[in-house]
């Protein structure tokens, strides 16, 4: 049996600084912020940066694993505040205001909405898609979600959402009148 060798303290402070550099080259530039530049704000080479993280994806996940954590963590949240299909119905218009303020993020949670092979199985995928069927869960046993709605359809329908209201008017300001006349069709 094989154990995970803990990083060295270089190492791991390269993995911070990359991280760092990260955060703030994908709120300039969005999930396409160029992966070279982001090496040199963090003073490392670009082996470095590849050896830490092997593919732009898993950059951009390990820079906002902690906010889709905390996305999650508002699902819960909600849960306990609001009946099911009002808690739903926030949580999507957080998410989807996230999406928007958050540059990468709306990237980043299209890759994890996807059916497409490794995007399905990353720590952010898994973090939505349990959070989203929670709250679909209760809503659906509450009788207001339709039986038949898959919680990655909601998830899906959120990303669409955003991606609607930043074509509109690029700030999100009709994020809610858009999950609106989505939930209204989601109702059994």
């Amino acid at each position: 049996m094989s154990q995970v060798k803990p990083m060295r303290a270089d190492a791991r402070r390269n993995y911070e600084r990359l991280l760092k550099a990260a955060a703030a080259a994908f709120a300039e530039h969005g999930e396409n912020a160029s992966l070279d530049d982001i090496a040199k704000r963090a003073g490392v080479g670009s082996g470095t940066l590849y050896r830490h993280f092997p593919t732009r994806q898993a950059l951009l996940e390990a820079a906002y694993i902690d906010r889709i954590e905390a996305i999650a963590t508002r699902a819960d949240e909600l849960a306990k505040e609001l009946p099911p299909g009002e808690a739903l119905a926030e949580w999507l218009y957080e998410v989807s205001e996230g999406m928007i303020q958050v540059r990468g993020l709306k990237a980043l949670l299209g890759s994890a909405v996807t059916d497409s092979g490794a995007a399905a199985v990353t720590a952010c995928a898994a973090t939505m898609k349990a959070a989203a069927t929670r709250l679909a869960g209760a809503a659906q046993q509450e009788g207001t979600l339709r039986a038949d709605v898959e919680p990655i359809e909601v998830l899906r329908l959120a990303h669409g959402v955003a991606t609607a209201s930043e074509l509109a008017s690029g700030d999100g300001k009709y994020i809610r009148r858009y999950l609106s006349l989505l939930t209204e069709g989601l109702r059994p």
